[in-house]
């Protein structure tokens, strides 16, 4: 499995591995131009209402950019960096970064349901965090750990999510099938220190500059009502 992924310990270094392998400036460039596409809300939603705070788990390839466009997104409280979808014994990153261990990155968002609604959170997802028609991959990274996929708390999670999914696929929006999986949770566990607020704190990151931070750019254009200027961040987590 691979990822182009550094470690921040390693961004400079790995920008010069990026140069050597991308061919130079100008395919790094190009590497930063960010689908987006412009998709109708959810036909079915859960209604706005004043409530205790939802969770939405999901999974757009690496949770770097998944996490920061959330973070910029209205009603939301908190999102997390973490994995989804395997054992909590095997939930470290080195070790589901061989792709083996049944994880996905995904991100944890916490979210007001009086400001936005889950199907907002979806159109989101689809529409600028990420690729839904690649399978087990997102830009330069691949392996089963970089799938695309929604994994729902409850019925009515999983009630809105198949249902999007087949309203897209009928409107046609994308070019090739949609592969996201909708998938129980099962549990979450948030990823180590130096994952969260990445972007927040690693602009100037190559695989950042050129991966995630137009997602960013992306989502305030795209999508102006839906976007806070402002950050949350999670700061420090107990694992």
């Amino acid at each position: 499995m691979t990822s182009w992924k550094p470690r921040a310990a390693a961004a400079i270094a790995a920008c010069g591995i990026l140069l050597s392998l991308w061919g130079g400036a100008g395919h790094l460039a190009a590497s930063a131009a960010e689908r987006t596409v412009e998709i109708p809300t959810p036909a079915l939603d859960n209604p706005k209402a004043a409530g205790a705070l939802q969770t939405a788990v999901l999974a757009g390839g690496c949770f770097w950019g998944v996490q920061a466009v959330f973070q910029h997104m209205n009603g939301v409280q908190r999102a997390v960096s973490g994995y989804a979808g395997g054992d909590r014994a095997t939930a470290e990153y080195e070790i589901v970064s061989s792709g083996r261990t049944g994880h996905a990155e995904s991100v944890q968002v916490t979210f007001d349901p009086s400001v936005v609604s889950y199907g907002e959170i979806l159109r989101v997802f689809f529409s600028v965090v990420h690729d839904p028609t690649q399978l087990n991959r997102q830009g330069p990274d691949s392996g089963p750990q970089y799938r695309s996929a929604i994994f729902y708390a409850d019925d009515q999670q999983q009630e809105i999510a198949t249902a999007y999914i087949a309203q897209l696929e009928k409107a046609g929006k994308f070019d090739r099938p949609i592969v996201t999986r909708v998938d129980p949770l099962q549990g979450f566990y948030a990823a180590e220190n130096y994952h969260q607020d990445y972007l927040v704190k690693h602009p100037n990151d190559p695989y950042i500059v050129f991966n995630d931070a137009p997602k960013v750019r992306n989502f305030q254009r795209l999508l102006p009502g839906l976007y806070s200027p402002k950050a949350v961040t999670v700061g420090s987590i107990d694992r």
